[in-house]
């Protein structure tokens, strides 16, 4: 072990610990979630672009000395290619606002750069996590700039999931175009359409969330480094903030830019809001679906079957047969626990007061937790469940023939109140609108035979 010391006295850390006693300190006092900051490699690596456009900056303005900016870049750089990532063992869910995180950045960055002097751990009179790592910054500009980064950089494997996903959809649509079955509103029997029509609506609704995903996520690009503790960008020397902004943007590739007003840009959530938000709508689309599958697939004897899903594992520790589609009900679990999320994510930004938002760990990892809820969902919706869907063909095409719900088409033709009779006749008797209509002397055959052609009903344009 070796000693470090702070406002609050001394402490032991472990002597091969990158981390130091404001690390060890949230280790002893956040057992909270057994989520930690290493589980999550797109955060730290956001901290590194963080520190190092701070270090860039500093440097530039003469505040920090080339000595140590050369050994802060060799540590982020270092952090970048992911090395190190076992040394950020604090909880995701903290107080503090996020200082545990930030302290644990700097903390590390600190040691390896002290290393790369040829010094000691913990010896940092040569490079200091606080005067040098931290310098021009709080952690209420550098945390939640670091957060935005890091879920900007995780929307995109979320999106390409999600376009993947309407993808394999709008494949299904192909495949199942001359497939002919009966819409439903309101559980009833409605009009005939075809399971491609159906499968169709499933992709179109998906693809529109990933421009929506793409747009809302653009919040994150604007950020409030330079800020400082409330924004008034004390401590900070001039020019940092836009200098910095650029150095961030210029690391990330992305066009990020300085909020407007940093006072306001300190404590305001509304970008998290925003985008958890759009999480949820994804997520309802997406339970819709799987609730529809679910119910496509019901029997197979007394559901409507109307498709197959893949079996992936028996059923029942009592029913020998039975098959559950266990792929839709896993993706309507993670869908519940993202509304949930968003929930707190609300909860959360309300919780705001004065110049800060303390709750912005809870916030992040929130979010963190439903983008790779998602993503995970998503692709194994894909891979285990949509690629394998097949149709009951025949099945569909004999509840067609047989369903009171062809009699619509009649409308047009024999008025509603006789085309309601027709179909109250046939419900009671267990009869067939044609043959009804045809008894009645009503249409001719020919007539009848273009009317209730199903492939007549699909559309307008017949």
């Amino acid at each position: 072990m070796r000693i470090e010391s702070d406002l609050l006295g001394e402490l032991s850390v472990p002597e091969m610990a990158y981390y130091g006693i404001q690390t060890q300190r949230a280790i002893n006092n956040f057992q909270i979630s057994n989520h930690k900051l290493n589980h999550y490699p797109e955060f730290i690596k956001a901290l590194a672009i963080v520190k190092l456009g701070a270090a860039q900056a500093n440097n530039e303005l003469g505040v920090l000395s080339d000595t140590h900016y050369q050994a802060i870049e060799y540590a982020c750089r270092e952090l970048l290619k992911g090395n190190y990532a076992d040394q950020f063992p604090v909880d995701m869910i903290q107080g503090g606002a996020g200082t545990s995180v930030n302290m644990n950045a700097n903390e590390v960055i600190a040691n390896i750069a002290l290393e790369f002097l040829g010094k000691k751990k913990g010896d940092y009179q040569y490079c200091s996590p606080n005067d040098q790592v931290n310098l021009s910054q709080s952690t209420n500009d550098a945390y939640p700039t670091a957060l935005k980064i890091a879920l900007f950089e995780m929307n995109k494997p979320l999106t390409e999931a999600l376009e993947q996903l309407s993808l394999a959809l709008d494949k299904k649509a192909k495949e199942f175009s001359t497939v002919i079955k009966m819409g439903r509103t309101q559980l009833q029997d409605a009009v005939p359409m075809t399971l491609g029509q159906e499968f169709e609506g499933f992709s179109f609704t998906l693809k529109k969330e990933v421009d929506h995903l793409h747009r809302v996520a653009q919040q994150f690009l604007e950020i409030n480094m330079g800020a400082t503790a409330i924004g008034t960008g004390l401590n900070a020397v001039p020019g940092y903030a836009t200098l910095c902004t650029q150095k961030i943007a210029d690391l990330l590739k992305e066009p990020v830019q300085l909020a407007d007003n940093l006072v306001e840009a300190t404590s305001d959530t509304s970008a998290f809001v925003d985008y958890s938000s759009a999480l949820k709508k994804l997520s309802i689309k997406l339970s819709k679906i799987c609730n529809d599958l679910r119910l496509l697939t019901s029997g197979p004897r007394a559901g409507l079957f109307e498709i197959n899903l893949p079996p992936k594992q028996p059923g029942s520790s009592i029913m020998p047969g039975k098959v559950n589609p266990v792929i839709p009900e896993v993706v309507n679990q993670v869908c519940y626990k993202v509304l949930g999320n968003d929930l707190t994510v609300s909860f959360a930004a309300e919780a705001g007061q004065l110049q800060l938002n303390v709750m912005e760990p809870v916030i992040g990892f929130s979010i963190i937790e439903s983008i790779q809820y998602l993503t995970n969902a998503m692709t194994t919706l894909r891979q285990e469940c949509v690629e394998g869907i097949t149709a009951n063909t025949e099945h569909l095409k004999q509840e067609v023939q047989n369903s009171i719900g062809i009699v619509t088409a009649l409308n047009p033709y024999l008025g509603y109140k006789t085309s309601t009779k027709i179909a109250k006749e046939a419900l009671a008797t267990n009869g067939s609108v044609y043959h009804l209509v045809l008894e009645y002397g009503l249409l001719s055959k020919q007539q009848l035979d273009t009317i209730l052609d199903p492939k007549n009903m699909l559309g307008p344009e017949h």
